[in-house]
């Protein structure tokens, strides 16, 4: 049951701790962390849901937690569960409300020098040009039709109709399009929310934010990637909006009542799922592609948009902008993919809720860019302290199906946070530290604070001692806008 603690956790060593099988767990569970930072983990019960998702039909190797696990719906964020094919479930639970939110990272040819004395004009002009804000809508309003596009088609439909490159493509997850996608599984009520969403930002933890390297660990690889200190940067979270919410919530209603049919025990009503070999099953994950690819055409816009107002802003040439993109990552996903289990090849579905992919070098599914390096893995922190940029190492496909952790984790619940913040001014203690925020809710800076998540900066030292990823750079932020 959901909430009664059943079992102990056992110290593998100082980043791992199992949860031991017993009673209806089909696997054991693994939690990465150190010891400084579980009893946080622990706290807010996210190792039962660990515990939890490990009961799951089909469920091969462990029910993972990365380090910056934290409470989610049904699967913990920051949850990675691999499924066999022939015997496994697919679960909305496993992969989260916000379909594919995910983070892209773009460099520029600009240094912080030159920037930085003009930060309060560049955010101001983004803030005016980005729509953020929950229910925020875009400048783009498409019919059912063009939407479908859309679903199918992914970020290639942003960059056909001018916004980016063709170049872009290589350098986003799956080129920016997972396959199977069927627009016909996505409802009328999810068409609607979603028509005229494409190039907002979103509420709560989404952000767009201005940068800079500020500290280089992996000289060589940052050499091949065009990465340099001082070198300014712009990273975007957002995900597939109000359409892979209204996606994930149908089908979650569905599944609910699948599982009695299907005779599946689950100890947590959130964890509704349906067997992967199942008509609702191939519905569910075709209509979730398309909310992924609404989610990467959304990503590419709001680079286009963001490239827009930079130039205007500070009366510059695209020459002299030279903003690339260097990668984008999904977070909230389940994929068909090739993996070693138990010594043999198998075919499993892999969730990963609040955790991103991390391939290692020579991994076939890299663009030829990275095939040497392995996949750059981005690591947004606070809006105050720091962001990371990793690099994928051979670990994760040998522990965590190709995994890493996607963010710092929510330390405090937005509740916790508006309370431990009464009556002071989250915009001017980051102004004292030069960092200039804009946004849109009314307690979203509260909210969003920067003691509201884990230090980044320990998550990922417990990723890389892991052997998931390596640590390439660091980023510090000069200016943030959050819905």
């Amino acid at each position: 049951m959901v909430g009664q603690r059943t079992y102990q956790l056992k110290k593998i060593d100082e980043i791992r701790w199992e949860i031991p099988r017993t009673g209806g767990m089909r696997v054991p569970g693994l939690i990465y962390s150190d010891a400084a930072t579980l009893p946080d983990i622990e706290k807010d019960k996210s190792a039962d849901q660990v515990f939890n998702v490990a009961h799951l039909p089909g469920i091969v190797g462990f029910s993972m937690a990365m380090p910056d696990v934290h409470w989610g719906y049904g699967f913990p964020i920051g949850g990675v569960a691999a499924f066999d094919v022939d015997e496994g479930v697919v679960s909305p639970g496993g992969v989260g409300y916000d379909i594919n939110c995910g983070v892209r990272l773009a460099l520029t040819g600009l240094d912080k020098s030159e920037v930085a004395p003009r930060i309060r004009d560049l955010i101001n002009t983004l803030f005016a040009r980005v729509p953020s804000g929950l229910g925020s809508r875009g400048g783009i309003k498409l019919n059912k039709k063009g939407l479908s596009e859309v679903l199918n088609n992914g970020a290639a439909w942003a960059v056909n109709k001018g916004m980016g490159d063709a170049s872009d493509l290589d350098l986003i997850e799956d080129r920016g399009a997972i396959e199977g996608a069927d627009p016909g599984a996505v409802s009328d009520r999810a068409f609607e929310r979603g028509k005229d969403q494409l190039g907002t930002l979103g509420s709560g933890n989404h952000f767009l934010e201005i940068g800079f390297i500020d500290e280089i660990f992996d000289p060589e690889t940052a050499l091949q990637w065009g990465i340099t200190l001082g070198q300014v940067t712009v990273m975007i979270h957002s995900g597939s909006r109000g359409l892979g919410y209204q996606i994930c919530d149908e089908f979650l209603a569905r599944m609910v009542k699948s599982v009695r049919n299907e005779g599946i025990a689950i100890p947590d009503k959130q964890l509704a799922c349906t067997r992967l070999n199942t008509t609702l099953a191939r519905e569910y994950m075709a209509a979730m592609a398309g909310a992924a690819n609404f989610a990467f055409a959304n990503r590419q816009i709001l680079m286009h948009l963001t490239r827009v107002a930079w130039e205007e802003s500070l009366g510059i040439s695209p020459r002299q902008l030279q903003l690339r993109l260097l990668y984008d990552v999904c977070h909230n996903i389940a994929k068909m993919e090739t993996h070693m289990v138990e010594g043999r090849k198998k075919k499993v579905c892999v969730h990963r809720k609040g955790a991103t992919r991390a391939l290692p070098a020579h991994h076939p599914d890299l663009p030829l860019r990275y095939r040497t390096t392995g996949q750059p893995v981005l690591i947004p922190g606070d809006m105050g302290r720091a962001s990371y940029v990793l690099a994928g190492e051979p670990g994760s496909m040998k522990q965590t199906f190709g995994s890493a952790c996607h963010g710092a984790g929510r330390l405090l619940s937005r509740g916790e946070a508006l309370r431990k913040t009464q009556g002071r001014s989250i915009e001017r203690e980051l102004q004292d530290i030069d960092i200039y925020p804009r946004w849109v809710g009314r307690k979203t800076l509260r909210e969003e604070c920067p003691e509201a998540y884990k230090d980044v900066s320990k998550v990922v030292d417990v990723v890389q001692r892991a052997g998931l990823a390596r640590k390439v750079a660091r980023i510090k932020p000069m200016g943030v806008i959050k819905g």
